[in-house]
């Protein structure tokens, strides 16, 4: 039974296409994983199928008496709230319900046998709700979950105003999962978890007896999770049934089959037109020469399909530092209470280290210390004379400027026509280009950044999680132009899969918190 259905869904941005005649169908316990590169039309598919935008053209149809929880990359928390009462209106029905029960038992101080009766009755209904709703364990399921995704480190009694962008999206993840919606919508849920908190996720969805709709670029985690995939390419949905790596063979299939369908027709074309070019005069042959027109009239020409833009990263590395890049003694990491015990680290030329940790444990916080953006609680940190940094940082607040006015703000000097060349070659189109920053997908937007970064010379290269939105083949490009890079790299990234074949050491947070791990 088919518990959303889309049809013939058409939706666009000016003269952008993002979805042309669209279909799409999701069954009762089914686990789909919604895949494409950055800018294909993701997001913009999930705001439709929620009602948040009107398609073109098309319908969206939901069966009745549906539950659904939307995790976009953009919601937004209650201001003045605690982790621990955001989570708890989770069960706001229940809780209700809770009040429902305390009002009738009020009523039955001074009521008729009758009226008694039916409030007993009312109470007993409402009373197995709960029950079966496991009310009474509410807060032990509470800390299980917030656990789980790494808020038990953050404090459940702490503030959300006070939260980071990461550990914001954690909170509302979390009271997503605890609703136990029919159907779970995820856009990006990994993007600030780290390793321990994805699997996690990846256990809890691998389980989950419901249906949900899954946006990732992590593919071990989404092939670990999905049981159907659905492509979008070029404006275009298409259906798969299996896990990631079997969509990735019928793909490869279907884009050589059609390739050699093209060029088998290219060629039956070609000896059509010849034909009919050199018989057509002849009064001997012209009846077969029009024959053949007609064959050629008739056709359906095999088209194939338009090759986006492929991103092509590089950084253009700084004059050689000496031999220590970076030093730091006794550094206690925090704003107002440390979060390490003193830590010496040394970063030598041309190391390239991974660091990791649990969330909340400073890694971003480490990056910036280091490059002396904040001052350390204790401590010191020397740089090489000549070090020239590069930092990619995890969050920063996109700009109603374009992509090109972003660009072109910091490099001023660039034409017009350099400032293009500088964005394609990251793989944004000329749409992209015109875009504002704001309306830009996070992938798009992270291309925008790495672009600037390229165009400086540097010899100190730090990124903090860099992959967040990026699509697959941007990855693996960024990857390779890691390991390509004759400089110093620090990477923060909660994918190991990414960084594993690049890194020479990794630096370990863990070893170094005040928390309990």
């Amino acid at each position: 039974m088919s518990i959303l259905t889309v049809e013939n869904v058409t939706h666009g941005f000016g003269s952008r296409c993002i979805l042309e005649n669209a279909s799409f169908r999701l069954l009762k316990g089914e686990h789909i994983g919604l895949v494409g590169a950055n800018g294909e039309g993701k997001s913009t598919f999930l705001s439709i199928v929620t009602g948040k935008t009107q398609p073109d053209e098309g319908t969206v149809t939901w069966c009745n008496h549906i539950t659904t929880g939307y995790l976009d990359q953009y919601s937004s928390l209650p201001a003045g709230s605690t982790i621990r009462e955001v989570l708890r209106g989770a069960f706001a029905h229940l809780f209700d319900l809770e009040q429902e029960i305390l009002a009738d038992y009020d009523k039955m101080a001074d009521c008729g046998e009758e009226e008694m009766t039916r409030l007993m009755e009312d109470v007993g209904e409402m009373q197995e709700i709960l029950e079966q709703s496991g009310f009474y364990v509410i807060d032990a399921r509470i800390e299980e979950y917030a656990n789980g995704l790494g808020l038990g480190e953050v404090g459940l009694d702490r503030c959300v105003d006070d939260l980071s962008g990461g550990q914001r999206a954690k909170v509302l993840l979390t009271k997503l999962l605890l609703q136990n919606p029919m159907i779970l919508i995820l856009d990006e849920p990994t993007n600030f978890l780290d390793e321990n908190h994805v699997r996690w996720l990846g256990q809890f969805l691998q389980n989950y007896e419901n249906a949900f709709i899954l946006v990732s670029h992590d593919i071990p985690f989404l092939n670990d999770v999905v049981n159907v995939i659905y492509h979008v390419e070029n404006a275009t949905l298409t259906r798969y049934s299996g896990d990631y790596r079997y969509f990735e063979e019928m793909h490869a299939l279907k884009k050589r089959q059609l390739e050699q369908a093209y060029e088998k027709q290219r060629r039956e074309i070609a000896g059509l037109e010849d034909f009919v070019a050199r018989n057509k005069a002849r009064a001997a042959t012209a009846n077969m020469a029009r024959s053949r027109q007609k064959k050629l009239d008739r056709m359906d020409v095999i088209e194939l399909p338009r090759e986006r833009l492929k991103s092509e990263f590089s950084f253009r590395p700084a004059r050689t530092t000496g031999r220590v890049v970076m030093e730091a003694r006794g550094l206690v990491l925090g704003y107002d209470a440390p979060l390490t015990r003193p830590m010496d680290l040394l970063l030598e030329r041309n190391q390239k280290i991974a660091v990791k940790g649990v969330n909340g444990l400073g890694k971003s916080t480490l990056l910036k210390t280091l490059l002396g953006i904040i001052p350390p609680i204790a401590g010191e940190v020397e740089l090489d004379q000549f070090v020239e940094p590069g930092y990619f940082e995890q969050e920063e607040s996109a700009s109603a400027r374009t992509a090109l006015e972003e660009f072109w703000a910091e490099y001023p000097g660039y034409t017009n026509g350099e400032v293009r060349a500088a964005l394609a070659k990251c793989g944004l189109t000329a749409e992209h280009i015109g875009t504002q920053m704001r309306v830009l997908s996070g992938g798009e937007n992270a291309k925008v950044r790495l672009a600037k970064l390229m165009h400086r010379e540097i010899n100190l290269l730090v990124l903090d999680e860099p992959t967040s939105h990026l699509d697959v083949d941007a990855k693996e490009e960024l990857a390779r132009a890691i390991a390509a890079f004759k400089g110093t790299v620090l990477l923060v990234s909660h994918e190991p899969e990414f960084y594993q074949d690049i890194v020479s050491g990794v630096w370990d947070l863990t070893e170094w918190t005040t928390k309990v791990v």
